[in-house]
């Protein structure tokens, strides 16, 4: 292992979008960083990837084991850990028994590890607004805060609440930043697979979600480590541009992408079925901001560097918009059901049956 200068922040998850983004925000603090993700060949290819940097190393385990825990926190003795490693929707539903080893089991097995062996560092766990549930835009519930009730609707939002009272009983300090829809103006990452596409697809295109540009997240974190919040639960979203409802999304990134037309109209939720709707809404963010002073990318700005980025090819993928259009019609979750509202927890429960169990 490379010898640092100083004591180190541990990140997991180091090789996700978060992650990355992470990693390059607590170097551009001058913050040594210890990376540690899963030893696959894609990660080792990241990392190798990356120039060099005496100020950051990189160790591969598995937080499922605890043995690989305890040898990665002994190993670092960091200042700080900020836990990023998950499994996400909805990759979570294809295997939820996985999903729980890491999002809980691997949660219980760092923070043991860190009391045990770097008892003095600050604990910044990332949770999720799935922890509150579904939020059903038409009950006037108002913006989702850290003393909102908890109230999972999913096993992902359910394994963030288990991970976050693990995180909030260790003794040593912590905070928790509970993430909003976290986006990228990298098009190269943005998920496109058919599991990803249905999963969106079958979301309300009127309920609510605040989205947040990755490099935010990512000052966040960095700042988080330092930040007199030790204690706190943080709200993560995007300034007030990024209050939207799910259809701005897709509209907004697939024309910035020149695409227009691309995505079909889906269905509303219901009003009068509080269950039927996914686990985001609008975000109080003000303490958040406050403390950690975060927000720097506008949604407007977020599209604005999407279209730059892809340039005369957005004249290209004109083309794309109209067949885009018709494949997501026949693939739509709710294709041929006749239903007259989305319900996203039918439609996973449908494509997943092990994610209801």
């Amino acid at each position: 292992m490379t010898l640092l200068s100083e004591a180190p922040v541990l990140v997991t998850g180091a090789c996700g979008l978060v992650g990355r983004a992470t990693v390059a925000a607590l170097r551009a603090r001058g913050l040594p960083v210890v990376a540690t993700d899963l030893g696959s060949k894609a990660n080792r290819e990241h990392a190798a990837s990356l120039p060099a940097d005496r100020d950051l190393a990189w160790r591969w385990a598995d937080l499922t084991s605890p043995e690989q825990a305890r040898g990665l926190v002994k190993a670092s003795a960091p200042r700080a850990v900020v836990h990023l490693a998950a499994v996400i929707p909805p990759a979570c539903y294809t295997n939820p028994r996985l999903a729980e080893a890491v999002n809980v089991g691997g949660t219980r097995n760092l923070t043991e590890a860190v009391v045990d062996h770097a008892p003095q560092a600050r604990f910044v766990h990332a949770s999720s607004v799935a922890v509150h549930g579904s939020r059903n835009p038409h009950r006037g519930l108002g913006l989702l805060g850290a003393d909102t009730p908890l109230a999972p609707s999913d096993l992902y939002g359910r394994h963030k609440a288990a991970a976050e009272e693990i995180v909030r009983a260790i003794e040593t300090p912590r905070t928790v930043l509970r993430l909003g829809g976290v986006m990228t103006t990298d098009v190269s990452s943005a998920g496109n697979d058919p599991d990803t596409s249905y999963f969106s697809a079958s979301l309300p295109d009127d309920g609510r979600i605040q989205t947040v540009d990755v490099r935010d997240v990512a000052r966040a974190f960095a700042a988080a480590v330092d930040a007199d919040v030790a204690g706190e639960i943080l709200m993560i979203g995007g300034d007030a541009s990024h209050r939207l409802v799910q259809r701005d999304i897709a509209v907004g990134y697939t024309g910035a992408l020149g695409m227009d037309g691309a995505v079909p109209e889906g269905l509303p939720g219901d009003p009068d079925d509080d269950a039927a709707w996914f686990a985001t809404d609008w975000m109080d963010t003000a303490r958040a901001q406050e403390a950690l002073d975060f927000q720097r990318v506008s949604w407007p700005q977020l599209l604005e560097e999407i279209r730059e980025q892809v340039g005369w090819k957005r004249y290209l993928l004109r083309l794309v918009g109209p067949p885009m259009h018709a494949l997501a019609v026949r693939r739509s979750p709710y294709a041929g059901t006749g239903r007259a509202h989305a319900d996203p927890w039918e439609a996973v429960e449908r494509r997943w049956p092990a994610a209801a169990s």
